[in-house]
């Protein structure tokens, strides 16, 4: 059978991987001498040195890994995903972030498998549709963590190596890269925020305004270095201090009094000053105004880079159990989403029975695949496990059992007339149904002669 096949297929492919690949790390590539690559890199190098990338499950990887940069879902952080790597079909996953410049993004991948292996993390800025690489790491690092430099969507894709299941736990989240600026203060103390108008709207507000009690501490955000303390018509009594590390100044105003010099080198969580209401601020209650002026491009927003997300990592809810295993809708008719939410686009409407593969699961949402191979979200609450017959049928006819629910789909087996099966679902004509002996296929009753329940 082409079942049997393809299993055989793949220990062979299997085999040579452990082979080429084993004797192609003992070689140093001109890529690798030329060119600094990441671990998914070097794999796929790998592949094409020893020629797999010509086989059909080398292309499946290779190109697996292209389409999560273009089919990415996106996601609210904190997020978390728990799902399952087949062995047997190639796989990567695309998460899109909206980052903010300031936030430091920590993606945290778990894996449990029978055998070590390779998970790979790659983290995209999306320049206009065009991904540009940033971090990566794979699945024998702790974390990936990466400062983000500019505001736009960033692309996570993870893959693991070919040839291994595992089932995999991801957490993606995001900090603050600056500590906040205010003694015992957080940015729900923010009450004037950037781009707020100034002088009768001559002006925009280039920063944030924290209120607190006269004489409380400012606080260094960062490790640097004073560059300037003085006092200004507008700013009052202020200090400048200069964060070398990411090229950028911070600006603390409208002080009572400092108590630093320039010169000095600081430590986060010193105290550069106390908080008054000095310069044009006389008439409001006591603040720090904080901005920050990356140099030689000006002013940038400050509050992603102090404001730390009080909501928690969300649990996942639903059953885990059922990852890997088939479901199929319960309701009348119920809609499939492109994300976890149900203010998410609408990807399809299905009908009762509909089975769907779970692929993952997060928060009160299963991540699924659909006969036709589409993967999208879909809500716990409008699902039921297809582990119950929908009804129970014999053929009258020989019928071909189908690996998918498609017309030129290889055939797992032959079944005989008089056969029994349970079906469980069915989509656009095929039927997922269950032989006596357990194993599941597709059929297609309307291509069968006498065919009766």
């Amino acid at each position: 059978m082409r079942a049997n096949n393809r299993q055989s297929i793949n220990a062979i492919f299997y085999t040579l991987i452990i082979l080429l690949l084993a004797s192609c790390s003992q070689q140093q590539t001109l890529r690798g001498v030329f060119k600094s690559q990441t671990p998914h890199e070097k794999y796929a190098a790998k592949l094409k040195d020893a020629n797999l990338d010509e086989t059909a499950l080398g292309k499946e990887w290779l190109q697996a890994g292209q389409e999560a940069l273009q089919d990415s879902i996106t996601v609210t952080l904190p997020f978390k995903e728990t799902g399952y790597f087949s062995a047997a079909q190639p796989r990567a996953l695309g998460y899109r972030i909206n980052a903010q410049r300031g936030q430091r993004l920590i993606v945290s991948l778990e894996v449990k498998a029978r055998e070590q292996l390779q998970v790979f993390m790659d983290l995209f800025e999306d320049q206009n549709g065009q991904p540009n690489p940033v971090a990566a790491a794979d699945s024998t690092a702790a974390a990936l963590v990466y400062e983000v430099a500019e505001d736009q969507p960033h692309i996570l894709r993870v893959q693991p190596e070919l040839l291994r299941s595992a089932a995999y736990t991801l957490t993606i989240q995001a900090e603050p890269t600056l500590a906040f600026p205010v003694e015992g203060k957080s940015s729900r103390n923010v009450a004037s925020i950037w781009g707020d108008p100034r002088d009768a709207g001559a002006r925009r507000h280039e920063g944030i305004d924290v209120f607190a009690s006269r004489g409380t501490p400012a606080l260094a955000a960062t490790a640097g270095i004073v560059r300037r303390v003085s006092t200004t018509p507008r700013g009052g009594k202020v200090v400048w201090l200069s964060d070398t590390e990411r090229g950028q100044s911070l600006y603390y105003a409208h002080l009572d009094s400092q108590l630093v010099q320039a010169g000095q080198r600081v430590q986060p969580g010193d105290t550069l000053g106390l908080i008054g209401n000095t310069g044009n601020a006389k008439t409001t209650k006591p603040h720090l105004h904080f901005g920050i002026y990356r140099y030689g491009r000006g002013a940038t927003n400050p509050y992603p880079y102090v404001h730390r997300s009080t909501a928690p990592v969300p649990a996942v809810t639903v059953d885990t159990g059922l990852v890997g295993s088939w479901v199929r809708i319960s309701r009348k008719a119920a809609n499939v989403r492109l994300q976890p939410s149900t203010t998410s686009p609408v990807y399809r409407s299905l009908p009762r029975h509909t089975p769907l593969k779970v692929t993952g699961a997060t928060s009160s949402w299963y991540r699924v695949a659909l006969p036709d191979g589409a993967e999208a979200y879909v809500a716990n609450a409008v699902v039921e496990p297809a582990d119950k017959p929908v009804k129970h049928q014999k053929l009258s006819a020989a019928t071909a059992l189908l690996d998918e629910a498609h017309p030129r789909a290889a055939a797992k087996a032959s079944l005989p007339a008089g056969s029994g099966v349970a079906v469980l679902g069915s989509f656009r004509g095929f039927e997922l149904v269950r032989q006596e002996n357990g194993v599941l296929g597709w059929i297609n009753p309307h291509l069968q002669a006498g065919l009766r329940q």
